[in-house]
């Protein structure tokens, strides 16, 4: 899949199919939302992003000679609600930032939930550069589940990424990115048999989290940004979430404010040495104000 360049144009048209109005800085405006229910409608899991027996590919092609797939999952939980309604709304102006900075980077969006409680734990879409990113933001099902089990289900978009993805940068020695966002601590495993049932997978057990890690960080650079906002759990869980995935990853654990979401995105790929390319927006200078807000 793949193809295509993100332009704000499209994007405000796109908006303006849904009765959303983009502010000047590129966002769309959420004064009149009452919560993330208003941007994100769906009501149960599109088939679209059913992660049952799928394979997600991201191919090289004339247009992006040298794709970069970044998967960015987000966690669709009942406590990241308002940063989630804020992210959606931000969109426009994550992917100028990015596309318009970095040459032929591919997204996949994922909804990561509890696989222990909630039906949709793992929504998974295609590989793509255009507005085709923003349409399957809007399918995918603000559960609001999780449970109480202090953490989230976050290894699920390792585990996609390394099992149900064919990427051709593999092809040529390079490695993808996986970008997950969220409020609780790291998840010691995947529940195996849960796991068996969502994906059609043949499992024997449980998959441990720093098993799953050496193996996908063979081939993916691997981040996670912990959102800190005074509506999520972040100020609760800081010492675990430093605790757990500082562990593993080090400084690749970032935590930044909803505010500072876009440039971070762009220093995690920035870091992986993903080459910068020319701007395909319509407006070149539109990332650089963005950045300063």
């Amino acid at each position: 899949m793949g193809g295509g360049y993100w332009r704000r144009s499209d994007f405000e048209a796109y908006s303006v199919r849904f009765g959303r109005k983009v502010t000047f800085d590129g966002r769309v405006d959420t004064s009149g939302m009452r919560g993330a229910q208003d941007m994100y409608k769906a009501r149960g899991l599109d088939p679209a992003l059913d992660p049952y027996k799928v394979m997600r590919e991201c191919c090289d092609s004339a247009e992006h000679p040298a794709t970069k797939p970044v998967i960015l999952a987000l966690d669709v939980t009942g406590s990241m609600g308002g940063a989630l309604l804020r992210t959606a709304s931000a969109l426009n102006v994550i992917m100028t930032d990015v596309l318009g900075r970095f040459r032929d980077v591919e997204f996949m969006v994922m909804g990561i939930g509890d696989l222990a409680y909630d039906r949709a734990p793992i929504q998974i879409s295609q590989f793509e550069s255009d507005i085709r990113v923003a349409e399957h933001l809007d399918r995918i099902w603000f559960e609001r589940g999780g449970g109480g089990n202090a953490f989230e289900s976050y290894t699920a978009a390792w585990y996609m990424g390394l099992h149900h993805t064919a990427l051709d940068c593999h092809k040529r020695g390079q490695k993808g990115v996986i970008i997950t966002l969220g409020d609780e601590p790291l998840n010691p495993y995947l529940p195996g048999e849960r796991l068996q049932d969502l994906t059609g997978d043949a499992l024997q057990g449980d998959v441990e989290t720093r098993a799953l890690y050496a193996e996908a960080a063979e081939k993916f650079d691997i981040f996670h940004i912990a959102i800190d906002d005074r509506e999520d759990c972040f100020a609760r869980y800081r010492k675990g979430i430093e605790n757990s995935f500082g562990q593993l990853l080090g400084d690749r654990l970032r935590i930044a404010t909803l505010d500072a979401l876009p440039k971070e995105i762009v220093a995690c790929l920035a870091e992986c040495g993903v080459e910068k390319g020319g701007q395909h927006a319509e407006h070149p200078g539109d990332h650089r104000s963005f950045l300063r807000r």
